[in-house]
């Protein structure tokens, strides 16, 4: 195998974490009775299985691409779940304007004629759509977090956007291994590889603390209303 053992420490805490992340968003909105909220934890799932689509890739190292191309569409219909769950939170705190959002939504995805700047392969294609995608969900992210910061902790918002500094480090980690270190892939070269995904630990540990934070501050709410 291509990793280290230390290495494939780090991918799989990074899978759980994820998993981990959605399971408490979805407990939290359960304790909240906030059907949306458990929604975007559900949401959170095809991103949770694309995870190990990848760490199917790595087993085999990296000689079935085709896995790591499956995650890719995977994950672009995780990107729009996500963005979904975030439209529908925003319809429970201000209806009039979520049309407008979704309006916004599908001008962003759809406007213009993508096959003419983007990859002629279709899982690059989907990559970049699925990064447009996310970077709308993200906007949404912050609209939502200004309107209602009962729906996710600071924390939580920090920890998605978080992913962007993950995909920049894993870009400029690449050019590194490859055109800099002489390795044939980031994989090949541990180190390198290891840090990246490091950070994407980070941010779902983030993501995951966030949401438990929540909780936390719910179920002490409840306790000082029991009490008193």
């Amino acid at each position: 195998m291509l990793l280290s053992f230390p290495n494939w420490i780090i991918h799989i805490s990074s899978a759980l974490e994820w998993g981990i992340g959605a399971l408490l968003i979805f407990r939290y909105g359960s304790l909240t009775g906030r059907r949306e909220i458990r929604h975007f934890g559900i949401a959170m799932l095809p991103h949770w299985v694309g995870s190990f689509f990848v760490l199917g890739y790595h087993i085999s190292t990296d000689s079935i691409p085709l896995l790591l191309d499956l995650s890719e569409v995977i994950n672009f219909f995780g990107s729009i779940s996500l963005l979904w769950a975030t439209l529908n939170l925003l319809k429970t705190t201000k209806k009039q304007q979520a049309a407008g959002y979704t309006a916004a939504v599908a001008a962003i995805v759809f406007a213009g004629k993508p096959q003419s700047y983007m990859g002629s392969d279709i899982f690059d294609t989907i990559l970049q759509l699925s990064s447009i995608v996310y970077l709308t969900f993200l906007v949404l992210l912050i609209v939502l977090y200004r309107r209602d910061r009962t729906v996710f902790s600071a924390l939580t918002v920090a920890g998605f956007w978080f992913v962007l500094v993950f995909i920049s480090v894993t870009v400029f980690c690449i050019y590194l291994a490859t055109d800099v270190r002489g390795y044939p892939t980031l994989s090949h070269d541990d180190l390198l590889h290891g840090l990246a995904e490091s950070l994407l630990t980070v941010s779902n540990l983030m993501i995951a603390f966030g949401a438990h934070r929540k909780i936390r501050e719910f179920e002490a709410e409840q306790l000082l209303k029991n009490q008193g």
